[in-house]
């Protein structure tokens, strides 16, 4: 006696079944009827979400959306304890799925959330971090010393510490006339896109490098500090020679004040990351370390910004404006702006955070 013949409510081609598949099946599908108008009714609100937006909905259907999407979970977990077939469960998975990041998903678009980013989400999120930035300044001027100190003891360590190229006039023995052209560009201001691109790349790379850096304890992450400002301690050195310490402090701070700024957070950044794997407290070590990333990743996101600010101040004004004076108004123009926004700027928080609200 042949077994029933069997059709998936998918539409897949006909096929014949033995007595105990074809049982199961049957009930997956009295299974599939008995709910079936939920789970279409569900795809449909979803469908139209997906496409319009929430502010298009019918009141009614956001009203059932919940209950709807309970109603699916439960489906699914059923199927998934009496094993239906499998293009049921496959079909209440993708359901759940897509209905979970409607019910409870972040709210908001980009420029929402880059509103609330900016208008007091980066801030916060750096304030956060004020002990690990406190230490991560402090290694800062101690690697700014020591560089400055190495080379004055011995001129040799300026080229192992200073990346210079064939013909950079920025060497020991250089006069003071080759050291103030080095604080000019030939080119003028043509170019200068390319030259900004270049500097960005760069100086994200560091800033990349020292929250990466991070997860080691953070302790690469303060050797990294260490090794590129005793690069500027010996810039120092070598201009403090010839008298013009001044001249290179206006030079340097038109894009310094952001750039140092930004390796300043990036720094703190891993080194907050690393300080929380190394004293957990009362949580897992890798627990610790997610919540830490996550405020980190916030003051990482605001570092890319200040690198993009950086290299446009450092391949236009800096090149373009050769007065001392104007200089520094630039660079502590700057500075004073990243400390007013830092500290300063304190909005009130609100209550679903930065990384969205959710539906309930």
């Amino acid at each position: 006696m042949k077994a029933p013949v069997i059709a998936s409510w998918f539409g897949r081609t006909a096929v014949e079944a033995p007595p105990d598949i074809a049982s199961a099946s049957l009930r997956s599908d009295r299974f599939r009827l008995e709910r079936e108008g939920d789970w279409k009714r569900l795809g449909a609100i979803l469908d139209r979400i997906e496409k319009r937006g929430l502010r298009r909905i019918a009141d009614e259907d956001l009203v059932a959306l919940p209950v709807l999407y309970r109603t699916a979970v439960s489906s699914l977990s059923v199927a998934r304890e009496t094993s239906l077939d499998a293009d049921t469960l496959a079909y209440l998975e993708a359901l759940v799925q897509r209905a979970w990041f409607q019910v409870y998903g972040p709210s908001q678009g980009f420029v929402r959330w880059l509103r609330g980013f900016i208008l007091g989400g980066w801030s916060r999120a750096v304030r956060e971090l004020w002990l690990d930035i406190a230490i991560a300044l402090f290694v800062m001027v101690a690697g700014t010393v020591v560089g400055w100190l190495l080379v004055a003891r011995d001129e040799a360590w300026f080229y192992r510490l200073f990346p210079g190229s064939m013909g950079d006039p920025r060497q020991p023995g250089a006069s003071r006339e080759q050291l103030l052209a080095s604080l000019g560009h030939e080119e003028g201001a043509a170019g200068l896109a390319g030259f900004a691109a270049q500097l960005f790349s760069n100086n994200s790379g560091v800033c990349i490098l020292a929250f990466a850096l991070g997860f080691a304890f953070g302790i690469p992450s303060l050797l990294l500090l260490v090794h590129n400002m005793a690069l500027l301690g010996v810039l120092l050195w070598l201009f403090h020679g010839q008298g013009l310490v001044v001249e290179l402090a206006a030079w340097l701070s038109v894009h310094g004040t952001t750039e140092l700024f930004g390796i300043l957070l990036a720094g703190a950044a891993g080194l907050h990351i690393g300080r929380a794997m190394a004293f957990p407290g009362r949580l897992a070590v890798l627990d610790a370390a997610a919540a830490a990333g996550r405020r980190s990743a916030v003051v990482m996101v605001g570092v890319v910004i200040m690198m993009v600010v950086a290299a446009l101040l450092e391949a236009f004004p800096r090149q373009l404006v050769e007065d001392t004076g104007s200089r520094f108004v630039i660079g502590g123009t700057m500075l004073v702006f990243w400390l007013a926004y830092f500290v300063l700027y304190r909005p009130a928080a609100p209550n679903a955070g930065l990384a969205g609200e959710a539906r309930t």
